[in-house]
């Protein structure tokens, strides 16, 4: 049974609900909707004002243990900073991408779902991903970038910051510098070039790895195209073109305690392989002697070698090796002394009519150039072997066209390297020539250079970039341990010695100065057996008339692993040069080759360069970083040479304050951590410090 409404005693007249809210309506509606809208106005401006004023200018995109990433909106950067935020380890700039003009939040986070990893997009511009990468058993933490254009039209570019951090690694450049803060290098393909021909290029030792003082690596993806720039002491840039594929942009960065830890982690990152190997040690106890011939024919060459030989022996210079150039080598190797090979026993007197150069020994140099005026390519193009070269397919039969380029002022072809058949003859050609000269070494010159993109031609994938200097190492290993190059990437494993690039005969960082830097970048990249250039350099083929530049030159290079000369000591009038040649040979061959071979052990094991900043002992002291007129064997001699001309003194920094260094020279002891102003070195002497033992 429904209850009933009691009746409203009050006096008040009773008024329905629905007819008081129609008449509250109608007055109050207009005031409501006013009300919403300055509601909805001051919410949007405050949104408006959080995102522009009130947000924090950083925000922590990803932590690890130690560190984190952080987007600087304003700036358009990344930085990578401790915890804590006392200390930076790098700044990356990507303003490139999307419009530098607006701020972007970056802090939406498409990957929400993983902690280690961070995902964004521009729209219509690019996409990226960053992942961090803990190893339990490292003591590093690795960011990896990768950066994704939505579209074939787009330019990817990050720039690293130098300020406050001193940059090492990257490529071996005309003038080299250490650290590479003061280099200066137009973007261009990051690839071998060499510095004869183009020396605002990059030369012939090159990796895809540079390294920070504050502690941090970037290692670079090793098959992406890659363009690099610097802008002394501002930047320096990774980019990659606009292409139909939209190629990444792929690098790590990882960040440790110090320079040195993080390094020790990076290195076996960039060599890829569970091994390294010990090239030909022996080649350490030989000079090497460069037989300054301008001949024409090869009888005259032989004519040469006999004469130089005969200096070498009456000046009591010991064992070398004569090197040959390519020029004499080619005039040598096409004398006839077949006749000689096929007796099979012979007299007394037909044993010394056998080729002079048999009796020595020598080094020869090749390069997987041809010259078209020689009769091998003419024969090569009418018996259908011209697939032996680079070459392109052409005309309706696609018959292949060898591509021409040049190498030493002529026009050549180049050894097709891909093809097996191509490479055997060169292997033949190579065993033949042994068999006529007897050579102890061979040097293989120009892996730099590529023909098909010199032509602006794309290049099949197997020899696109640096891929050609990568399979000539190869090349070199199968000729066997006698082989050296003359260009390194991503081959610092292999057994084989590297010819340095050939410098200037002055003071300049493109001469002698440049010397420590250029030791210091071809260790520090894992190619720690090189032959160094010439005593007093060998860019020009003049004699080195400057006494002072050839002893000062002799005293750096006698602790390198070999000593190389182009001028004969005897050519100077000052009996004092040919005295410290002597001198300096034995000084190699008693104190510093056995550094080296016990050294060798370590960096095969460790990967721990042989030739060492002053860093390496004292990672955390600012005032090693910039220091590139010192270096270290190991982690126990100091060598501090001159280089400056007119010098008698230097300032020398001794690094390390739990170390104490005795100078070999006159057994003075000097805590570390010091430095030792004008410290007298005169003409003829290396001040040297050796580690004291506690």
């Amino acid at each position: 049974m429904p209850h009933a409404r009691n009746r409203n005693p009050s006096p008040i007249p009773e008024v329905t609900w629905d007819t008081g809210l129609k008449e509250m309506n109608e007055t109050w509606k207009g005031a409501i909707a006013c009300l919403g809208v300055a509601v909805f106005f001051v919410m949007t401006i405050g949104i408006i004002y959080w995102q522009v004023v009130d947000q924090p200018n950083k925000n922590w995109i990803l932590k690890g243990g130690f560190s984190g990433l952080i987007w600087e909106r304003r700036a358009h950067s990344l930085l990578i900073q401790t915890l804590s935020e006392d200390k930076t380890f790098v700044e990356i700039d990507v303003g490139n991408v999307g419009n530098p003009d607006m701020e972007v939040p970056f802090v939406r986070n498409l990957c929400w779902l993983n902690k280690t990893e961070f995902c964004y997009t521009w729209d219509s511009v690019a996409e990226v991903k960053i992942s961090l990468e803990i190893a339990d058993e490292s003591e590093t933490e690795c960011y990896s970038m990768t950066w994704t254009p939505v579209h074939c039209h787009v330019e990817l570019k990050d720039c690293f910051s130098m300020v406050n951090v001193s940059w090492y690694g990257g490529a071996s450049v005309h003038a080299p510098s250490w650290p590479i803060n003061d280099v200066d290098v137009s973007m261009q393909p990051f690839r071998v070039s060499d510095l004869r021909d183009n020396p605002s290029g990059f030369g012939s030792v090159l990796e895809r790895y540079f390294l920070g003082s504050s502690g941090v690596a970037v290692l670079v993806a090793p098959h992406i195209p890659l363009h690099v720039g610097m802008q002394s002491r501002q930047q320096f840039c990774l980019q990659t073109a606009p292409s139909m594929e939209r190629m990444p942009l792929q690098y790590t960065v990882c960040v440790g305690q110090n320079i040195r830890a993080v390094h020790q982690e990076a290195i076996q990152q960039l060599s890829a392989m569970p091994y390294r190997e010990l090239p030909r040690m022996n080649v350490l106890r030989s000079p090497f002697w460069k037989l300054p011939a301008n001949v024409d024919s090869g009888v005259k060459v032989e004519k040469e070698l006999r004469t130089f030989s005969n200096r070498l022996k009456r000046h009591h210079l010991g064992e070398g090796v004569i090197s040959l150039d390519e020029h004499s080598t080619s005039l040598l190797s096409n004398m006839d002394h077949d006749y000689l090979n096929g007796r099979r026993r012979m007299s007394k007197r037909q044993t010394r009519d056998l080729p002079f150069v048999k009796l020595l020994n020598i080094s020869v140099t090749l390069s997987p150039y041809l010259s078209v005026d020689t009769r091998q390519f003419q024969t090569s193009m009418q018996d259908g072997t011209q697939d032996y070269w680079l070459s392109l397919p052409s005309g309706p039969s696609a018959r292949l066209v060898p591509l021409l380029t040049q190498w030493r002022g002529k026009y050549c072809v180049k050894l097709n390297i891909t093809n097996p058949e191509a490479v055997n003859w060169f292997l033949e050609r190579v065993g033949s020539l042994h068999s006529r000269l007897g050579m102890e070494y061979i040097i293989l010159e120009g892996g730099e250079g590529n023909p098909f993109e010199e032509q602006a031609l794309r290049p099949p994938s197997a020899l696109a970039g640096d891929e050609y200097v990568g399979l000539l190492a190869g090349l070199a290993e199968r000729i066997g341990d006698n082989a050296f190059v003359s260009t390194g990437t991503r081959s610092s494993h292999k057994p084989l010695f590297i010819h340095m690039s050939a410098l200037q005969s002055d003071w300049s960082y493109a001469g002698l100065k440049g010397i420590i830097p250029s030791l210091l970048h071809y260790s520090l990249l894992g190619y720690n057996f090189f032959i160094p250039d010439a005593v007093g350099g060998s860019l020009s083929s003049e004699l080195v008339m400057d006494d002072e530049l050839f002893i000062r030159w002799l005293g750096i290079v006698a602790f390198l692993p070999v000593l190389s000369f182009q001028t004969p000591p005897w050519a100077s009038e000052d009996d004092k040069v040919l005295k410290l040649t002597t001198v300096y040979i034995a000084k190699h061959q008693d104190f510093v080759v056995p550094l080296i071979e016990k050294y060798a052990e370590e960096w095969q094991a460790s990967g721990n360069p042989i030739y060492r900043p002053l860093w390496w002992v004292s990672p955390e002291d600012p005032a090693t970083f910039t220091i590139d007129d010192e270096f270290l064997i190991g982690d126990e001699v100091l060598i501090a040479p001159v280089t400056e001309k007119g010098a008698s003194q230097r300032d020398i920094y001794l690094p390390n304050s739990d170390f104490q260094w005795q100078d070999t020279n006159n057994a003075k002891v000097f805590d570390g951590g010091t430095l030792l102003q004008s410290y007298p070195a005169t003409l003829g002497e290396v001040p040297v410090f050796v580690r004291k033992k506690p």
